[in-house]
């Protein structure tokens, strides 16, 4: 009879005993450090027999290592970040860690808190996508006790790898092509202007309405914040008024555009036909609503799967450190037109 600990637990002894190969044998597989297969399957197949379970904190204890990582991100709920976190655990799994996930409801203190329990050895590394960096994210970052990847714009001074979205050229993007559908009265729906994403959503709305010859008026911009019933209460405002009424609107995210789509049909207006409707990240949301709703492809599955893959190789050296200076990447946005923003008559 195989031996076992006094609590009944095999134990690698056990396990070579049953298997009839020796100790080391064992250890190399159960560490994944490799043998012949034969060895392996040997190994498994006599440790599944004996319900052997590896003693996961006292493999931590004895590598530093929690085989753990963390992704922190504003929203759970938010389509976008579900995509993120789908792409992470994709590269994150096939690499043997388990991903936690924790959503900071875009909480200043929270994400740092988040990037300061990196000292508590809690996982191994982050990846967190804050919408505003101040100065205290800065130094966290600056001092975080592992490897951290940021999705979003960071200061270029920050010595932290990042993935990010031009979205200033994504709103660009929208602006311009509902000018090319006969648009010329473009309301705007943003989130906070003192988020990174609202701020550079703003900027490109600007930016595309002067080169398009179009008047920026405050009437037609307001600021909310992300959610769907945000997205319907800022129409009302931006239909309150039939003599100004806009006939397109360009939401700084999906969530916010069926707020707005939903405020148009309650009204009886039609969509594209009286008003046009644009979005920005693709989400499934944007292939949910009816009709399917034109938006701006932002790669949210491209920069979840490319900060896992920085963060691993940060952490393919025994500190959790790379030679390499700080990488950034940034993924180009893609215009998707669904029937939202069917053309009408060019308007002189």
């Amino acid at each position: 009879m195989p031996r076992t600990q006094s609590g009944g637990q095999p134990t690698i002894v056990s396990i070579a005993e049953r298997a009839e190969v020796s100790i080391a044998s064992v250890s190399r597989v159960l560490n994944g450090l490799g043998a012949r297969r034969d060895t392996v399957e040997r190994v498994e197949r006599a440790a599944a027999e004996l319900g052997y379970v590896p003693n996961a904190v006292a493999r931590s204890l004895k590598d530093g290592r929690t085989r753990q990582l963390t992704f922190a991100m504003p929203d759970i709920g938010n389509p976008v970040y579900v995509a993120m976190v789908r792409a992470i655990q994709s590269v994150t799994k096939a690499a043997g860690y388990r991903l936690l996930l924790h959503s900071t409801d875009a909480v200043v203190d929270d994400e740092l808190a988040v990037l300061r329990s990196l000292g508590d050895r809690t996982s191994d590394g982050l990846v967190i996508c804050p919408i505003r960096i101040t100065d205290e994210h800065v130094e966290a970052l600056r001092t975080a006790a592992g490897p951290v990847v940021v999705i979003g714009s960071l200061p270029d001074d920050v010595p932290v790898d990042s993935v990010r979205a031009d979205s200033v050229a994504g709103a660009a993007l929208a602006v311009r092509h509902l000018h090319e559908t006969g648009r010329r009265r473009i309301a705007f729906v943003n989130g906070p202007p003192d988020t990174v994403p609202g701020r550079n959503r703003d900027e490109g709305f600007r930016t595309a309405m002067a080169e398009c010859g179009l008047v920026y008026d405050d009437a037609l911009v307001v600021h909310t914040d992300f959610g769907i019933d945000s997205g319907a209460e800022a129409a009302e405002r931006l239909l309150a008024d039939d003599a100004s009424r806009p006939d397109a609107v360009f939401c700084a995210n999906d969530q916010l555009a069926l707020g707005v789509a939903r405020a148009l049909h309650s009204r009886g207006l039609r969509i594209p036909e009286d008003v046009a409707v644009a979005g920005m990240d693709d989400s499934l949301l944007a292939q949910a609503g009816w009709p399917p709703l034109t938006s701006v492809d932002l790669g949210s599955t491209e920069r979840g799967r490319h900060a896992a893959e920085l963060l691993l190789e940060r952490l393919r050296t025994p500190d959790g450190t790379h030679p390499l200076a700080p990488r950034t990447s940034t993924a180009p946005p893609r215009l998707v037109v669904r029937a939202s923003t069917a053309p009408t008559a060019v308007n002189s």
